[in-house]
């Protein structure tokens, strides 16, 4: 069951504690907060697995609040957080609530350099994306794309969730972006990136004979063309599938 509970930050519908700069307002929650924790603690006695669509921090504050005392097999999650207030950050992993990441947007891009940090302010700007903070929590990760909001390209996504800028340059659907790390300081480690697109995801689609490659498991493989632990963390964005299997058979060779 996926529950949006706030809008986006450019349009100021992402649900915030603290009224934005220069224009006000705190966003918006879509479902109120007495009801929404009515809803999902139903929704978990019946064995569902809740999604949550959580931009702003006052919107992951109501979903993880919403969480307290439900059943961490359903493997719940919220996915976006782009901002998180700093004293949520433990409540994940002692909720048992899953990290869902779209690691593409955490950069100096033009959404977020234009339509963004000014109207978060400078302390709230900071807590943007906290991948590494989370991990220090002992989070579990799982990691996806958002398309067609943006690039499905998971290689792409563990590129800036590694080094927090855009792949492959300065210019970026058509917009210049400065290169310069966004927060680099919640940078992940190229293997964490990749297990949260692989055993994570895979995991939270309760699909447990996929994501590792292990005996007994599906055969779901791609192969690379070049090895990214061995290449510079620059130029992850630069590898390509080389070949794809599902279950064993050979769906796709470039």
């Amino acid at each position: 069951m996926k529950i949006m509970q706030d809008g986006i930050t450019e349009n100021f519908t992402a649900a915030v504690i603290e009224p934005y700069c220069r224009c006000g307002g705190t966003g918006l929650s879509y479902v109120d907060p007495a009801l929404l924790r009515e809803c999902v603690a139903e929704l978990d006695r019946h064995g569902f697995q809740v999604h949550f669509h959580a931009i702003g921090e006052r919107a992951v504050r109501e979903a993880l609040d919403s969480f307290e005392g439900t059943d961490p097999a359903n493997r719940h999650h919220i996915a976006h957080l782009q901002i998180v207030e700093p004293s949520d950050l433990p409540r994940f992993a002692k909720l048992g609530v899953t990290a869902n990441l779209q690691p593409l947007w955490a950069t100096h891009h033009a959404q977020m350099d234009e339509l963004t940090l000014p109207f978060l302010g400078e302390e709230r700007s900071a807590w943007q994306y906290p991948f590494a903070d989370l991990q220090r929590n002992g989070t579990l990760f799982c990691a996806g794309s958002d398309w067609p909001v943006s690039d499905a390209d998971p290689i792409q996504g563990m590129h800036v969730a590694v080094n927090r800028t855009e792949p492959g340059g300065s210019i970026h659907a058509g917009y210049p972006t400065a290169q310069t790390p966004f927060l680099p300081g919640q940078s992940l480690t190229l293997a964490t990136a990749l297990t949260a697109y692989t055993a994570g995801s895979a995991r939270i689609n309760h699909d447990d004979d996929a994501g590792t490659i292990v005996p007994g498991n599906r055969a779901d493989l791609v192969v690379l063309d070049r090895d990214p632990f061995t290449e510079p963390a620059a130029d992850i964005w630069r590898t390509k599938v080389a070949m794809t299997f599902i279950d064993g058979q050979e769906v796709y060779r470039r």
